[in-house]
């Protein structure tokens, strides 16, 4: 068991080192120059998110379909705002709205905070004790399922049962 432990400590550790490669990758265009600061940077932010953040286990089988789920669902929100925005008449109708997380505390539901933030027409206001205040664009659109759908795409990821009303589904 303990090893099993470890060998999960250290897929954590590499899969975290990866990430902030890739990241560092992105942000210098992959200007091998940019290894001088970017290795330790790298180290002291795998140290830092080791940390501050401890392992959540993903279900792997689950990104892909993740993803492509968020692209699908970015670009058709994104058409609808590009819509609303070039219409004449601007046909929006903000709102603030609270949705009541059912997804576990922790790394979940920030991931799901985070993830309705990036998706155009919605932007996480505040997380506060199992509540995710969102600003919508129209509040005559059915938001609740497009949060609902998100946040079981992010449960099944993270492999977290959603909570409905003090039990489990």
């Amino acid at each position: 068991m303990k090893i099993e432990k470890i060998k999960y400590r250290l897929l954590d550790i590499v899969l975290r080192i990866l990430l902030f490669s890739i990241l560092w990758l992105i942000l210098t265009n992959g200007d091998p120059s940019s290894w001088l600061i970017g290795a330790p940077a790298i180290l002291f932010a795998v140290i830092a998110s080791t940390r501050l953040v401890s392992p959540v286990p993903l279900i792997w089988s689950e990104v892909p379909g993740f993803i492509a789920f968020f692209l699908i669902r970015s670009l058709a929100a994104g058409a609808d705002v590009a819509y609303r925005v070039l219409h004449p008449l601007m046909p929006i109708a903000p709102d603030l709205v609270t949705y009541p997380l059912r997804i576990p505390p922790g790394l979940p539901q920030v991931f799901m905070a985070n993830t309705v933030s990036l998706m155009p027409g919605t932007l996480s206001a505040d997380l506060n004790q199992n509540i995710l205040k969102v600003h919508i664009l129209d509040k005559e659109k059915n938001f609740m399922t497009e949060l609902e759908s998100v946040e079981r795409r992010v449960a099944r990821m993270f492999g977290v049962s959603l909570q409905h009303e003090g039990r489990k589904q």
